[in-house]
């Protein structure tokens, strides 16, 4: 059984319940209630993030709980059990369901099904600008009356109508509201078999829970109900009432289908009756902007080149600021080594930190800060926007032939900013499976780690040494080379796990396309600074710290006069050359990783047998440098197809770790990775051998 929290006992507060469809402006809301006061944590015993803030009104103080976005209570997904388990066991003193006005119809669904499972509900229609700019008048007064519950219209994003909702959640907490929310009424046969189980249920489970719907989510044939109920029942027979209830069940074969269609018919129902289109002169922008953006020919150019231009955004925007916090931290340097002599530190000690930790983190942050900084805004802006949903929409194709879903390409294009925040994206994926091919693959897009080294290579290589006339427009092919080679390795990958270890059917999924709106750019900003950059960056710095001490040791432990470093490296140089690379490479990619930046600073200290991690400040340098230790085109090659391919970062198998709640798919994805790594640069190794 699900462990579960039991807010009451941790907070002496009211517990409202934030519930709705995806894209109804739920989080908003929630954003808008509880300001800064807010955390956020996965569900026990789920990989589903959910979000739990304060706000006071008129002297009493709230505990607000925001529920993954769903649409149903029928268990399709760890999304819809958390929402559904939260409603029915943790028993919130209210819920509030975001619904989307614009879309009334479909969204009523989810509010009856909840007033199925408790009294104590409140509606908030959101987005009631849109819903007067496409014409729709919403009858607020008698859906009131036909749900039986408050309705209150709203803005969340400008804050209108909230001084309503905040009346509404105190008159219903004091007594002052008695909502007497409408129950469905199914077919006489299913209503008999409804009182029937309630009333064995009854017997052993306590009676502040909802019996009746319980009982429904048994004959709907809900397995995790089941399954709760069955560890919650009461006597030393728990089965023998089960088995009955099955047997009920069992003479209504398609009693599933009665309750699903009863509560879609009353959803139209409903919404039909309370809605009216009028005339209105306000053109359809959102129809037209769809013909295009997704329109099987332009999609596609459209996609490549927005994503082309965040990519661009990012580098060029991203070079000054990199450059800026390098000679900032390289200026602290000195003065932080005069503090550690006055200290008196030991000599191991002092060059520990100072050379290996201080450094390793400064190069971390000078690296990825920048880039992240830039790509997770743009990023942010385009989901604000309603952009990356189309993506979905027209990458499912493709990723269904590979035997996934299209949510896979939003995941993957959260990993071209960082790994670890592309696999703890894999969260919006309901199924298991697809989820874990999504974690696998997603290190075969290159994160802003390896970026810098692919551009860097590709930069002082392609574009130099093989004297083309452009070497720019030739680095940058090269660049998007690397970039192609990651997505179609992404998508074969993908098929061939779920056509073996991960067999299975691709599962459906509902992708809404939700209207276009106007992003809050200052909100984004926060959003994207503090929910995604320090997050990642946090936990990059954390792995960072022992691999400076390690690579420190590395080239500081002496045996027979040689480092430790130029020894290992001198082991694996010949799996080197067959891979065409050297060990000195290898050596940097094993040392680099807890953070990917790490790798071409390494391997400049293992090449100029520095005790100390560098960097040459000047291109022509460095191309000298790597020429002197025997590179070649094909060398600069599989350096760049070895950094797009290889092992995740320590970050992004923490990530996975904690996703997955255990070691064996980190190790798996380590391993699988790396192996392909290593057959695609010996291939390519050989063939070029086999050409020249």
């Amino acid at each position: 059984m699900m462990e579960r929290i039991e807010l009451k006992d941790i907070e002496n507060k009211p517990i409202i319940g934030l519930a709705g469809n995806p894209n109804t402006g739920k989080s908003t809301l929630f954003n808008y209630l509880t300001g800064l006061r807010q955390h956020t944590g996965n569900w026990p015993g789920k990989t589903v993030v959910n979000a739990r803030g304060e706000f006071s009104h008129a002297g009493t103080d709230y505990l607000l709980v925001d529920l993954p976005g769903t649409y149903s209570l029928f268990i399709n997904s760890p999304e819809e059990e958390v929402a559904r388990n939260f409603i029915c066991f943790d028993r919130p003193d209210i819920v509030i369901v975001v619904i989307d006005g614009t879309n009334l119809e479909r969204n009523l669904n989810l509010v009856l099904q909840i007033m199925e499972a408790t009294d104590n509900v409140i509606v908030c229609i959101n987005f009631m600008d849109e819903v007067r700019k496409k014409g729709i008048e919403i009858d607020i007064e008698k859906l009131g009356d036909l749900l039986g519950t408050p309705i209150i219209p709203i803005i969340a994003r400008d804050g209108i109508g909230i001084s309503q909702l905040l009346k509404a959640i105190d008159d219903l907490h004091n007594g002052r509201l008695s909502p007497r929310p409408k129950k469905i009424s199914y077919d006489e046969d299913v209503e008999d078999s409804l009182a029937r189980i309630e009333k064995i249920i009854s017997q052993y489970i306590p009676e502040e829970l909802n019996t009746r719907w319980i009982a429904l989510r048994l004959m709907d044939g809900d397995l995790a109900m089941k399954e709760e109920i069955t560890q919650r029942l009461k006597g030393d027979d728990v089965h023998r009432p089960l088995n009955f209830i099955s047997g009920i069940v069992d003479m209504h074969p398609r009693i599933s289908e009665h309750i699903v269609a009863s509560l879609y018919r009353e959803a139209q129902s409903i919404g039909r009756a309370v809605t009216k289109v009028i005339e209105t002169d306000t053109k359809d922008w959102d129809s037209r902007l769809d013909n295009i953006l997704t329109h099987r020919l332009s999609a596609y150019p459209i996609m490549i080149s927005l994503l082309g231009l965040i990519f661009w955004i990012t580098i060029i925007g991203s070079n000054y600021p990199s450059d800026a916090l390098a000679k900032l931290f390289f200026g602290i340097e000195p003065m932080l080594g005069r503090w550690l002599l006055m200290v008196k530190l030991p000599p191991w000690l002092h060059n520990i930190i100072l050379f290996g930790v201080y450094r390793t983190i400064s190069w971390v942050v000078s690296v990825m800060l920048p880039p992240m900084a830039i790509f997770f805004p743009l990023f942010t802006l385009l989901e604000d926007l309603g952009y990356l949903p189309r993506v979905a929409f027209n990458l499912d194709n493709v990723f269904r032939k590979a035997g996934t879903q299209g949510r896979q390409a939003l995941t993957m294009s959260m990993g071209f900013g960082c790994n670890a925040a592309g696999i703890i994206s894999t969260r919006i994926i309901d199924s298991p499976r697809e989820k874990l091919i999504a974690m696998i693959t997603n290190n075969f897009v290159p994160c802003n780690g390896r970026f810098p080294i692919i551009i860097t290579i590709s930069t002082i290589f392609m574009g130099r040494i093989m004297g083309n006339r452009y070497p720019s427009m030739v680095a940058a092919f090269y660049v998007l080379v690397m970039v192609m080679i990651g997505i179609l390795v992404t998508l074969a990958i993908s098929k061939l796990l779920s056509h073996t270890i991960l067999r299975d059917m691709p599962s459906s999924f509902t992708l809404e396309l939700p209207p276009y709106r106007k992003p809050q750019i200052g909100k984004v900003l926060v959003r994207s600074f503090l929910d995604r950059t320090l997050l990642v960056l946090g936990k990059a710095i954390m792995v960072a710290i022992p691999a400076g001490i390690i690579t420190w040791l590395f080239a500081n432990m002496f045996f027979d006069g040689d480092s430790l470093l130029n020894i290992s490296a001198g082991l694996l140089d010949p799996l080197g050359q067959l891979l065409g690379l050297d060990g000195f490479i290898l050596m940097a990619f094993l040392l680099g990783l807890p953070a990917n930046e790490i790798v071409l600073p390494i391997l400049i200290m293992g090449y100029m047998s520095k005790g100390a991690m560098l960097e040459l400040n000047n291109l022509d340098a460095l191309r000298n440098l790597l020429l002197e230790n025997g590179w070649t085109a094909i060398t600069a090659f599989n350096f760049m197809l070895f950094s797009l391919l290889h092992f995740p970062c320590g970050t992004t198998l923490l990530t996975i770790k904690n996703e997955t709640r255990g070691i064996k798919w980190p190790f798996f994805t380590f391993l699988l990775t790396t192996g392909i790594a290593m057959l695609v640069t010996f291939s390519t190794n050989m063939i070029y051998k086999l050409l020249f």
